[in-house]
């Protein structure tokens, strides 16, 4: 049995997370909508990168979405590309500059609707970099269409009856077929629902990081994220629907991983 001296102060201080902005986020303030799960998200980023000492040679390449809004927000060199293109602009600045920190920010509209190949490719090449997938069904940023990663029954403004596989078809489990390629050295997938698996998804960040540092290979992690106005529910709902729609179909956890 382990016991905690109350007489001495702790040895690390303790913060309040909610009232504690990262260093590199340089304003709390952003227009994404209440229950937003990508805030969550990109304030883990941005913590890992600051604990590993590597900010001054991080490269983001974000695609097109609710947050490419923290591209101007964010104290990290940033490029803005073409709907779908961030792993293959994310690959020319990592053969380019081979000791800078590349890592692409994409949500699942942009990754898997509209750039499937890219990523596909850079995953099967091996590029040592480093690809954050922001997944919550659908896409957010042009008013909450399918996706091709929506779930089947999934409402959302183009199947307001919900998602029917004879009409669209199944979702694409993307980390799923990623984890099978030869070049991907790190393949996990965590979820921002609740405060147990933001804290497991930060530390699923960090090995993808630690991959890249250590040269192994590609490394890939999808963040299931909240979009209650897309999904149509209740800004407090939104992590059970999460937990009870999504998480079925992607479970979370590593998916893939090779020594370092």
């Amino acid at each position: 049995m382990s016991t905690t001296d109350i007489e001495a102060p702790p040895g690390k201080r303790a913060v309040r997370v909610g009232h504690a902005a990262p260093p590199l986020m340089q304003t709390e303030e952003h227009h994404l909508c209440p229950g937003c799960g990508h805030p969550v998200g990109v304030r883990m980023i941005l913590e890992v990168l600051e604990e590993l000492g590597v900010v001054d040679r991080s490269i983001c390449v974000a695609g097109h979405g609710c947050y490419a809004t923290f591209t101007a927000t964010i104290d990290i060199e940033t490029i803005l590309t073409l709907h779908g293109r961030a792993p293959a602009t994310a690959t020319g600045v990592k053969r380019m500059l081979p000791d800078s920190i590349v890592w692409t920010m994409q949500g699942d509209g942009d990754m898997v609707s509209e750039g499937l190949a890219e990523i596909m490719h850079t995953a099967a090449r091996g590029e040592r970099l480093t690809a954050i997938l922001l997944n919550n069904g659908v896409f957010g940023d042009t008013g909450g269409q399918m996706t091709a990663m929506s779930v089947v029954g999934q409402r959302t403004k183009n199947t307001l009856e919900g998602r029917d596989p004879g009409n669209h078809g199944f979702p694409i489990p993307v980390a799923d077929i990623i984890s099978r390629f030869p070049g991907a050295a790190f393949v996990a997938r965590g979820s921002v629902h609740n405060a147990a698996e933001a804290t497991k998804t930060k530390r699923l960040i960090r090995r993808a990081f630690e991959h890249q540092i250590a040269g192994s290979g590609f490394a890939f992690v999808e963040v299931l994220t909240m979009c209650p106005t897309g999904w149509f529910v209740p800004t407090a709902g939104g992590p059970d629907y999460l937990s009870t729609a999504l998480e079925p179909v992607y479970p979370l956890g590593i998916l893939r991983e090779v020594e370092r």
